[in-house]
């Protein structure tokens, strides 16, 4: 069998000793100082690029998950560079590995609770009651199954998260406030009901609705999230040298340490 010359097709991108291509375009040339960063990242993933509005709705996604205080992936982030300063990419790994079903997770488990749910349905529903009526079946198959639903309630945010309104109230004015955010809207409304108890919608679970409602893989919302804290927890590195916190954190759980045995119980 003769030799054939290896092939390896992408769309993403290729280089060569003149030119840098990327998703068809030349990159020094189109796309440096006229496309922004968040444009881009919408771009690779979805294969198209984003209009207007959905860079609007997208980047305000990003910009709510980039930071909220001294979550476990900060202070990951932070003592990882306090053990080994010479590695930033650790620290800033460190960082992004904590992103699971507590922290950042929530984003893409909520947008993928809401696209399954929404697959099932016959129809869309036309009004507001029609979607309460889909969320309450969903509520309850969860709380039979004993399933968290994502997206509600917050460790911090205790009445009300406050990116919540603003991200809805962004994609409304942008004519993408589409199915998945109006289905989260109604769980918000319908929950109590079977729960017990009033939860808030959280930032985390609005932005993937919102995130599903521009079309992007469920699959991957998750790496939007990461996307958006790496910028937050390179902010925290960057205190984390102007201003060391790491070295007391170490300290105040080591020196508070007391040891017990194995078999002694609260």
């Amino acid at each position: 069998m003769a030799d054939r010359e290896l092939s390896f097709p992408t769309s993403i991108g290729t280089s060569d000793a003149d030119q840098i291509r990327l998703l068809g375009q030349d990159l020094a040339a189109d796309l440096m100082g006229k496309v922004g960063f968040g444009e881009l990242a919408y771009w690779l993933v979805a294969g198209r690029r984003p209009t207007a509005g959905e860079t609007r709705v997208f980047e305000a996604v990003l910009v709510a998950l980039a930071d909220h205080g001294f979550t476990p992936t900060a202070i990951a982030a932070r003592l990882t560079y306090l053990s080994a300063p010479e590695s930033l990419q650790g620290a800033l790994a460190a960082g992004l590995l904590g992103g699971g079903s507590r922290f950042l997770g929530v984003t893409e488990d909520c947008g993928r609770f809401l696209h399954e749910t929404l697959q099932g349905l016959p129809a869309r529903p036309e009004d507001d009651a029609g979607w309460d009526a889909v969320a309450l079946e969903a509520v309850r198959g969860a709380r039979a199954a004993k399933q968290l639903i994502p997206g509600l309630g917050h460790p911090v945010h205790k009445v009300r998260d406050p990116r919540t309104p603003v991200l809805i109230g962004i994609a409304e004015e942008e004519g993408l406030r589409g199915p998945h955010l109006r289905l989260f809207e109604a769980i918000g409304r319908v929950h109590p009901e079977v729960l017990g108890r009033t939860l808030p919608l959280n930032g985390a679970g609005v932005c993937g609705a919102a995130l599903a409602d521009l079309g992007l893989p469920v699959e991957l919302l998750r790496g939007f999230a990461l996307l958006a804290r790496a910028a937050g927890l390179l902010g925290h590195l960057a205190e984390e040298r102007r201003r060391p916190l790491g070295m007391d954190m170490y300290l105040t759980v080591d020196r508070n340490a007391v040891y017990t045995d194995l078999d002694q119980t609260d």
